[in-house]
């Protein structure tokens, strides 16, 4: 795919992704409301379906945990929904129902996101996320 390449406009009709996935935006107070409401309708049915194929899911639970918690910084919360919305979206650079593939412009932003602002994550995220991910794995 080109760089210049864009979705077709049949697909999502009005959508435009650069006004939501433009990093120069990701702190803008609206946008940061709109990837909060997108992560919070969509966060919860995505990561059942993929946790067991993506080796980063424990990543993107703590992230979520550390962005629902109130003493995180508003700065890093809107980083981190960002990242949240891009792996919710169904429309990203590598479309996730390639096997192997799919899911690895997530797991990109995902690591991108914590190597900027992981000292927010805390034990406790961790903890919730490994704990969210031991019960997954019991009810199986």
């Amino acid at each position: 795919m080109s760089a210049d390449a864009k979705p077709s406009p049949d697909v999502n009709p009005g959508f435009k992704p650069d006004d939501v996935l433009d990093p120069r935006k990701a702190l803008v107070p609206a946008t940061v409301r709109v990837n909060e409401q997108r992560v919070t309708r969509g966060f919860w049915p995505k990561i059942r379906r993929v946790a067991s194929k993506a080796p980063f899911a424990a990543e993107a639970l703590s992230l979520w945990w550390c962005a629902r918690d109130p003493t995180t910084p508003a700065s890093a919360k809107g980083m981190m929904f960002a990242a949240l919305a891009y792996f919710v979206l169904p429309t990203d650079a590598i479309p996730d129902i390639l096997p192997a593939v799919g899911l690895t412009d997530d797991a990109a932003v995902i690591a991108a996101v914590i190597a900027i602002v992981g000292r927010n994550l805390k034990a406790r995220h961790k903890d919730a996320a490994k704990a969210f991910l031991t019960k997954m794995g019991d009810d199986d």
